[in-house]
Protein backbone atom coordinates (compact mmCIF):
# COMPACT_ATOMS: atom_id res chain seq x y z
CA UNK A 1 0.00 0.00 0.00
CA UNK A 2 1.30 3.42 -0.97
CA UNK A 3 0.25 6.28 1.35
CA UNK A 4 0.50 9.99 0.52
CA UNK A 5 0.88 12.21 3.58
CA UNK A 6 0.24 15.97 3.27
CA UNK A 7 -0.11 18.83 5.74
CA UNK A 8 -0.19 22.62 6.04
CA UNK A 9 -1.40 23.39 2.54
CA UNK A 10 -2.47 26.91 3.50
CA UNK A 11 -4.61 27.76 0.50
CA UNK A 12 -1.73 27.39 -1.97
CA UNK A 13 -3.40 25.56 -4.84
CA UNK A 14 -0.47 25.52 -7.33
CA UNK A 15 1.72 23.87 -4.67
CA UNK A 16 -0.91 21.23 -3.91
CA UNK A 17 -1.64 20.60 -7.58
CA UNK A 18 2.06 20.01 -8.26
CA UNK A 19 2.11 16.87 -6.10
CA UNK A 20 1.75 14.15 -8.71
CA UNK A 21 2.31 11.07 -6.62
CA UNK A 22 0.58 7.73 -7.21
CA UNK A 23 -1.03 6.48 -4.02
CA UNK A 24 -3.70 4.22 -2.62
CA UNK A 25 -4.56 6.29 0.45
CA UNK A 26 -4.15 10.01 1.20
CA UNK A 27 -3.75 11.23 4.78
CA UNK A 28 -4.21 14.98 5.41
CA UNK A 29 -2.98 16.52 8.66
CA UNK A 30 -4.82 19.83 8.44
CA UNK A 31 -4.29 23.54 7.94
CA UNK A 32 -5.81 23.80 4.50
CA UNK A 33 -6.56 27.50 4.92
CA UNK A 34 -5.10 30.94 5.82
CA UNK A 35 -2.12 32.71 4.21
CA UNK A 36 -2.79 31.66 0.61
CA UNK A 37 -5.22 32.93 -2.03
CA UNK A 38 -7.17 29.74 -2.91
CA UNK A 39 -8.77 28.15 0.14
CA UNK A 40 -11.85 26.78 -1.61
CA UNK A 41 -9.89 24.76 -4.18
CA UNK A 42 -7.67 23.28 -1.48
CA UNK A 43 -10.56 22.40 0.83
CA UNK A 44 -12.52 20.90 -2.03
CA UNK A 45 -9.49 18.82 -3.04
CA UNK A 46 -9.23 17.43 0.49
CA UNK A 47 -12.95 16.72 0.60
CA UNK A 48 -12.62 14.66 -2.57
CA UNK A 49 -9.19 13.06 -2.17
CA UNK A 50 -8.24 12.71 1.51
CA UNK A 51 -9.10 9.24 2.74
CA UNK A 52 -8.58 10.41 6.33
CA UNK A 53 -8.08 13.97 7.57
CA UNK A 54 -7.75 15.88 10.83
CA UNK A 55 -8.44 19.49 11.73
CA UNK A 56 -5.60 21.98 12.06
CA UNK A 57 -5.59 25.10 14.22
CA UNK A 58 -6.13 27.32 11.15
CA UNK A 59 -8.99 25.13 9.93
CA UNK A 60 -10.53 25.45 13.37
CA UNK A 61 -10.14 29.23 13.46
CA UNK A 62 -11.63 29.73 10.00
CA UNK A 63 -14.52 27.33 10.50
CA UNK A 64 -15.36 28.86 13.89
CA UNK A 65 -15.10 32.42 12.59
CA UNK A 66 -12.38 33.34 15.08
CA UNK A 67 -10.69 36.69 14.37
CA UNK A 68 -6.96 37.11 15.01
CA UNK A 69 -5.08 40.09 16.44
CA UNK A 70 -1.41 40.86 16.04
CA UNK A 71 1.04 42.82 13.93
CA UNK A 72 4.04 40.51 13.87
CA UNK A 73 5.19 37.57 11.79
CA UNK A 74 2.73 34.85 10.80
CA UNK A 75 0.10 36.10 13.25
CA UNK A 76 -0.12 39.30 11.22
CA UNK A 77 -0.50 37.28 8.01
CA UNK A 78 -3.25 35.22 9.61
CA UNK A 79 -5.09 38.37 10.67
CA UNK A 80 -4.88 39.88 7.20
CA UNK A 81 -5.79 36.80 5.17
CA UNK A 82 -8.49 35.22 7.35
CA UNK A 83 -11.39 37.43 6.21
CA UNK A 84 -10.67 36.25 2.65
CA UNK A 85 -11.08 32.66 3.87
CA UNK A 86 -14.54 33.43 5.22
CA UNK A 87 -15.57 35.07 1.95
CA UNK A 88 -14.10 32.33 -0.27
CA UNK A 89 -15.48 29.23 1.45
CA UNK A 90 -19.11 28.25 1.14
CA UNK A 91 -21.14 26.93 4.07
CA UNK A 92 -20.54 23.30 3.15
CA UNK A 93 -16.77 23.75 2.98
CA UNK A 94 -16.66 25.51 6.34
CA UNK A 95 -18.91 22.85 7.85
CA UNK A 96 -16.60 20.14 6.53
CA UNK A 97 -13.61 21.82 8.19
CA UNK A 98 -15.48 22.08 11.47
CA UNK A 99 -16.53 18.44 11.55
CA UNK A 100 -12.99 17.17 11.02
CA UNK A 101 -11.75 15.26 14.08
CA UNK A 102 -8.75 16.59 15.96
CA UNK A 103 -7.33 13.07 16.22
CA UNK A 104 -7.80 10.10 13.92
CA UNK A 105 -6.76 6.50 14.38
CA UNK A 106 -6.61 4.16 11.42
CA UNK A 107 -5.01 0.80 10.70
CA UNK A 108 -3.42 0.42 7.27
CA UNK A 109 -1.39 -2.60 6.18
CA UNK A 110 -1.57 -3.89 9.76
CA UNK A 111 0.14 -0.73 11.04
CA UNK A 112 -1.61 1.49 13.60
CA UNK A 113 -1.56 5.16 12.58
CA UNK A 114 -2.33 8.13 14.82
CA UNK A 115 -3.02 11.36 12.94
CA UNK A 116 -2.89 14.75 14.70
CA UNK A 117 -2.09 18.21 13.49
CA UNK A 118 0.25 19.18 16.35
CA UNK A 119 1.03 16.60 19.08
CA UNK A 120 -0.95 13.85 20.82
CA UNK A 121 -0.98 15.94 24.01
CA UNK A 122 -2.42 19.02 22.29
CA UNK A 123 -3.65 18.04 18.82
CA UNK A 124 -4.33 21.59 17.58
CA UNK A 125 -1.73 23.94 19.02
CA UNK A 126 1.36 22.46 20.65
CA UNK A 127 4.56 23.30 18.78
CA UNK A 128 7.28 20.64 18.82
CA UNK A 129 10.17 20.32 16.39
CA UNK A 130 12.66 17.49 15.90
CA UNK A 131 13.13 16.91 19.62
CA UNK A 132 13.62 13.24 20.48
CA UNK A 133 13.25 13.72 24.23
CA UNK A 134 10.18 15.88 23.79
CA UNK A 135 8.53 13.39 21.47
CA UNK A 136 9.37 10.51 23.81
CA UNK A 137 7.40 12.28 26.54
CA UNK A 138 4.48 12.99 24.20
CA UNK A 139 4.32 9.37 23.05
CA UNK A 140 4.12 7.78 26.47
CA UNK A 141 0.98 5.60 26.59
CA UNK A 142 0.23 6.33 22.91
CA UNK A 143 -0.80 3.13 21.18
CA UNK A 144 0.36 3.51 17.60
CA UNK A 145 3.11 2.34 15.31
CA UNK A 146 3.30 5.52 13.21
CA UNK A 147 2.38 8.98 14.51
CA UNK A 148 1.77 11.55 11.75
CA UNK A 149 2.01 15.25 12.67
CA UNK A 150 2.26 18.64 10.97
CA UNK A 151 1.94 22.19 12.36
CA UNK A 152 5.63 23.16 12.59
CA UNK A 153 6.14 23.28 8.79
CA UNK A 154 9.37 21.36 9.44
CA UNK A 155 9.93 18.06 7.63
CA UNK A 156 11.35 15.18 9.69
CA UNK A 157 11.01 11.57 10.75
CA UNK A 158 12.07 10.20 14.11
CA UNK A 159 12.35 6.70 15.55
CA UNK A 160 11.18 6.86 19.16
CA UNK A 161 11.34 3.42 20.77
CA UNK A 162 8.97 1.21 18.82
CA UNK A 163 7.19 4.18 17.23
CA UNK A 164 7.92 6.42 14.27
CA UNK A 165 6.99 10.11 14.14
CA UNK A 166 6.60 11.62 10.67
CA UNK A 167 6.16 15.29 9.85
CA UNK A 168 5.77 15.66 6.06
CA UNK A 169 6.46 19.41 6.22
CA UNK A 170 4.29 22.05 4.60
CA UNK A 171 2.86 21.76 1.12
CA UNK A 172 1.97 25.41 0.75
CA UNK A 173 4.16 27.46 3.09
CA UNK A 174 7.48 25.79 4.02
CA UNK A 175 9.37 27.51 6.81
CA UNK A 176 12.61 25.54 6.73
CA UNK A 177 14.47 27.43 4.05
CA UNK A 178 13.38 25.18 1.16
CA UNK A 179 10.40 26.77 -0.65
CA UNK A 180 9.42 23.64 -2.59
CA UNK A 181 6.20 21.86 -1.63
CA UNK A 182 6.91 19.23 1.03
CA UNK A 183 5.13 15.94 1.60
CA UNK A 184 5.83 12.32 2.51
CA UNK A 185 5.15 8.91 1.02
CA UNK A 186 4.89 5.69 3.01
CA UNK A 187 5.33 2.64 0.80
CA UNK A 188 5.21 -0.57 2.84
CA UNK A 189 8.13 -0.16 5.28
CA UNK A 190 9.82 2.67 3.38
CA UNK A 191 9.21 6.29 4.39
CA UNK A 192 10.27 9.01 1.95
CA UNK A 193 10.32 12.71 2.78
CA UNK A 194 9.86 14.43 -0.56
CA UNK A 195 9.85 17.91 -2.14
CA UNK A 196 8.62 19.16 -5.46
CA UNK A 197 8.94 22.49 -7.26
CA UNK A 198 5.75 24.26 -8.27
CA UNK A 199 4.85 27.39 -10.28
CA UNK A 200 5.17 29.83 -7.41
CA UNK A 201 4.56 32.78 -9.74
CA UNK A 202 0.96 31.61 -10.13
CA UNK A 203 0.44 31.79 -6.38
CA UNK A 204 2.16 35.17 -6.17
CA UNK A 205 0.02 36.59 -8.97
CA UNK A 206 -3.12 35.54 -7.10
CA UNK A 207 -1.76 37.09 -3.91
CA UNK A 208 -0.93 40.30 -5.75
CA UNK A 209 -4.55 40.51 -6.95
CA UNK A 210 -5.93 40.03 -3.43
CA UNK A 211 -7.17 43.07 -1.45
CA UNK A 212 -4.44 42.71 1.17
CA UNK A 213 -1.95 45.31 2.44
CA UNK A 214 1.28 45.58 0.49
CA UNK A 215 3.22 44.64 3.62
CA UNK A 216 1.44 41.28 3.74
CA UNK A 217 2.01 40.69 0.03
CA UNK A 218 5.72 41.46 0.40
CA UNK A 219 6.03 39.09 3.37
CA UNK A 220 4.27 36.29 1.52
CA UNK A 221 6.36 36.93 -1.59
CA UNK A 222 9.52 36.45 0.46
CA UNK A 223 8.44 33.37 2.39
CA UNK A 224 7.09 31.62 -0.71
CA UNK A 225 10.31 32.28 -2.65
CA UNK A 226 12.79 31.63 0.15
CA UNK A 227 11.02 29.31 2.57
CA UNK A 228 11.15 31.63 5.57
CA UNK A 229 10.17 35.16 6.55
CA UNK A 230 12.68 38.02 6.19
CA UNK A 231 15.18 38.04 9.03
CA UNK A 232 13.95 40.02 12.00
CA UNK A 233 14.42 39.73 15.76
CA UNK A 234 11.65 37.34 16.86
CA UNK A 235 9.37 38.23 19.72
CA UNK A 236 10.44 35.94 22.51
CA UNK A 237 7.68 34.26 24.51
CA UNK A 238 7.63 34.88 28.23
CA UNK A 239 8.00 31.13 28.76
CA UNK A 240 9.83 28.64 26.59
CA UNK A 241 7.66 25.65 27.43
CA UNK A 242 6.35 23.99 24.30
CA UNK A 243 2.69 24.50 25.15
CA UNK A 244 3.08 28.27 25.53
CA UNK A 245 4.76 28.96 22.18
CA UNK A 246 2.35 30.34 19.61
CA UNK A 247 3.13 28.49 16.37
CA UNK A 248 2.28 31.57 14.30
CA UNK A 249 4.99 33.57 16.06
CA UNK A 250 7.37 30.90 17.30
CA UNK A 251 11.05 31.54 16.60
CA UNK A 252 12.15 29.29 13.75
CA UNK A 253 15.66 27.85 13.87
CA UNK A 254 18.01 28.78 11.07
Amino acid sequence: MRILLVSDIHANWPALAAIDEPHDVCLCLGDLVDYGPDPARCVRWAMEHASYAVRGNHDHGVAQGIPVTGENSFRYLTRVTRPHMWDALDAGERRWLLQLPVTQRVTLDQKRFLLVHATPRDPLDEYLLRDEAGWARRLENVEADIVCVGHSHMQFKLKIGDKIVINPGSVGLPRDGDPRAAYAVIDDDRIELKRTAYPVEETLARIDAAPWPQRAKDMLNHVLRVGRLPAAPPERPTSTTDAEIDPDDAPIPA
